[in-house]
């Protein structure tokens, strides 16, 4: 840092130090800074500290207005009002915006326009007698749906409209919910109408429903659901075959009801189809006729999921469902098959009790193997066990750009169940061991020895195309310790 000159041996005593070329420039460099500094700080003017003082009502004074201006405040602070005793403020001043009230106004946040294959309000169908398939899919139909909601989401109008190309099957939608509360109300309005095929006739068949429904969530997984209805069936005989169902009266039946369900949801979504954790759900509803004739249905019933991980997404699902109908009327279980079924096939070798008063049909799903109706009855069974590895996810360790292939699924299935009447599978009065053949003079009645469980086994494939969840399955049914030839299900539906 520092060097001493060469001095004669005499002057050794008096050492000269002397900066470095290199401390010489740092100090200049410094020097400079300090000055620059200086300079700004003179520059820049002192900012005079605003207090905050305090205003009374007497402190203000009336001005008068001067060529419509107003003067500003006075030399002694006090805040200036016209005569009309609004308060005048400057420029600089911080105004207050004058609170506004919040009206409710409406926009478009949902608009669907496709090709679907699922009908917009799921419900029971009027019992038909049996025979042909049933379709709880409305097939290949156009669909229409608008959504409206405000900008704090607390109410929501939605509007749908399908119709097959056809043009004898339509249906309309019109629901609006209160979201606005912990507890959600909805009302919707549900037209439906359907063609009915039997051996013996043709029909139309209109349904016109009215909801209420209440929703109370106890926390983030757990609420309950509370609906009363109205429905109105008619069924219009077609003279397409026969004539005579011309003068053939229509049938109208009118029923009000309740229904509560309890509800418990902790899944977590991984991916299309896959999920984490357990879901279930309890359900009751009781139907009564309101056309004067003192008719009657309850059905009861739940429905258990879970899901559990064995290795990263792949995963083991698994469902147990059962339901049952009782009162005057009940309500017809089909086992076969699988939900959204697009080319549904109806096993007609089945007998179909003929004393139980059916006013409703539905589908006990899954099982896969058979064709609809291997089993039937007011009440049923089913148990579902699945493997769901998605094949490409599984080994990609980078994002896929594919929808088709990061959703692809490996599928292996079995599942056992049956439906029945009377208290147990086994009951005598089981119409599943007895067949009648009708004749004339002589009618024959058989009773079999037969299995009432059923059950299945198979593989699959599962992707979405085009936003479509596509399902193909390849089944083999068991019945009665032999196993029949597989079946093949084509169908759009989610989870079982």
């Amino acid at each position: 840092m520092f060097t001493y000159q060469q001095l004669p041996q005499r002057n050794l005593t008096k050492l000269i130090l002397q900066q470095t070329p290199y401390f010489d420039s740092l100090y200049v460099k410094q020097q400079l800074i300090k000055k620059d500094s200086i300079q700004i700080k003179s520059v820049q003017p002192k900012v005079k500290k605003k207090r905050l003082k305090n205003v009374y009502y007497e402190d203000l004074i009336i001005n008068e207005v001067v060529d419509g201006d107003i003067s500003e405040f006075n030399k002694q602070g006090k805040i200036s009002i016209n005569e009309n005793g609004d308060t005048l403020s400057t420029a600089n001043d911080f105004i207050i915006e004058k609170q506004r009230n919040y009206y409710v106004e409406y926009s478009i946040n949902d608009i669907t326009t496709q090709i679907d294959f699922s009908f917009l309000n799921a419900n029971y169908q009027q019992f038909s007698g049996g025979g042909s398939p049933i379709y709880l899919n409305p097939g290949f139909n156009f669909l229409f749906k608008l959504g409206l909601s405000d900008l704090m989401e607390d109410y929501r109008i939605t509007g749908g409209l399908r119709f097959s190309f056809n043009f004898d099957n339509f249906e309309y939608l019109l629901s609006y919910e209160n979201l606005k509360h912990r507890l959600d109300r909805q009302i919707i309005f549900h037209r439906q109408s359907m063609d009915n095929y039997t051996y013996y006739y043709d029909s139309r068949q209109y349904s016109h429903s009215v909801y209420y429904i209440v929703r109370w969530p106890f926390n983030t997984v757990m609420s309950t659901k509370g609906t009363v209805f109205l429905r109105s069936d008619k069924e219009v005989f077609l003279s397409t075959r026969d004539v005579s169902n011309l003068i053939r009266p229509d049938i109208v039946n009118n029923w009000a009801g309740l229904k509560a369900e309890f509800i418990f949801d902790n899944t977590r979504n991984i991916g299309l189809n896959l999920y984490y954790g357990t879901r279930y759900k309890f359900w009751g509803e009781y139907y009564q006729s309101i056309t004067g004739e003192d008719r009657n249905l309850f059905v009861i019933g739940f429905d258990y999921r879970n899901y559990q991980k064995i290795h990263k997404s792949f995963i083991w699902a698994n469902r147990f469902a059962s339901s049952t109908s009782f009162g005057k009327n009940k309500l017809i279980y089909y086992m076969g098959g699988v939900d959204n079924w697009l080319f549904p096939k109806f096993n007609t070798d089945i007998n179909i009790a003929t004393d139980q008063n059916y006013t409703y049909q539905t589908l006990a799903t899954n099982m896969r193997g058979f064709t609809q109706n291997i089993r039937n009855g007011n009440s049923f069974a089913v148990l579902n066990s699945e493997l769901r590895f998605p094949v490409i996810k599984y080994f990609a360790k980078k994002p896929i750009r594919s929808d088709f292939f990061n959703n692809l699924q490996l599928i292996g299935f079995g599942d056992v169940g049956t439906a029945w009447t009377g208290s147990n599978p086994w009951d005598k009065e089981n119409s599943l061991f007895i067949k009648n053949i009708p004749g004339n003079p002589i009618s024959i009645k058989l009773e079999k020895e037969i299995d009432p469980i059923v059950g299945g086994l198979g593989f699959g494939l599962r992707s979405r195309l085009l936003g479509y969840f596509m399902r193909a399955d390849w089944a083999w049914g068991v019945e009665n310790g032999v196993i029949k030839p597989y079946v093949f299900y084509f169908s759009l539906s989610l989870d079982f």
